[in-house]
């Protein structure tokens, strides 16, 4: 064959290269896009959120937004209502299977919970996006969670917040809620245990 004939397959395999690798790209961008820390904001909505450093905004108690209704079907098929914990500090972590980041922070999340559900801490889940139960059921199986999860695939129970308090873009999120039911602190960005931990802190100290 002539190098003239064999320069058009060099071509045409070139060109299928680079359009596989242009999939591959796409897909890791959409992948990135869909698990997001999401920056700091929640859009608009007065919440009275004060930012620290550490990216954990707090509310002062008596400017705190009530929670929302959360309740329905958890990832094992039970029901559950986060009212039931009222008189408990409730952490609500948002999460999703396919979420790396979310695979990362959950082992200290248990952690966490093991440590502080005797001192009247309770910790529930929020797994969104997941299509079915099964990969949820999965996640907790592997990473050992303990704490109930309500499930919600397409996210309406993200949407009950009160605009400004979560990012349904920003996977994962935690809210702490104090022990009256009002949103005490929230953040939309991983959590590594230290930092779950100064979040939880002060609102368990509350009386």
């Amino acid at each position: 064959m002539s190098a003239a004939s064999r320069a058009p397959q060099r071509s045409s395999r070139t060109r299928a290269a680079r359009s596989r690798a242009a999939v591959f790209a796409a897909a890791a961008a959409l992948t990135l896009s869909a698990c997001s820390s999401g920056g700091t904001s929640g859009g608009g909505g007065d919440t009275n959120f004060v930012m620290g450093k550490n990216g954990i905004a707090t509310a002062d108690e008596g400017k705190r937004a009530d929670a929302p209704d959360l309740s329905g079907e958890t990832v094992d098929g039970k029901q559950l209502d986060v009212a039931a914990y009222r008189g408990k500090v409730v952490v609500i972590n948002v999460w999703g299977s396919w979420c790396p980041p979310c695979r990362a922070e959950a082992p200290g999340f248990e952690k966490v919970y093991q440590e502080l559900k005797g001192q009247g801490v309770q910790f529930v889940g929020i797994n969104t996006r997941d299509t079915s139960t099964g990969p949820a059921q999965a996640f907790d199986k592997e990473f050992g969670i303990s704490y109930p999860s309500l499930y919600d695939p397409t996210g309406k129970l993200m949407l009950r917040f009160k605009k400004g308090t979560l990012n349904p873009q920003s996977i994962p999120s935690t809210l702490v809620i104090d022990r009256k039911g009002k949103i005490a602190a929230r953040t939309l960005q991983p959590l590594s245990e230290d930092k779950l931990r100064s979040m939880i802190k002060p609102v368990l100290a509350e009386k």
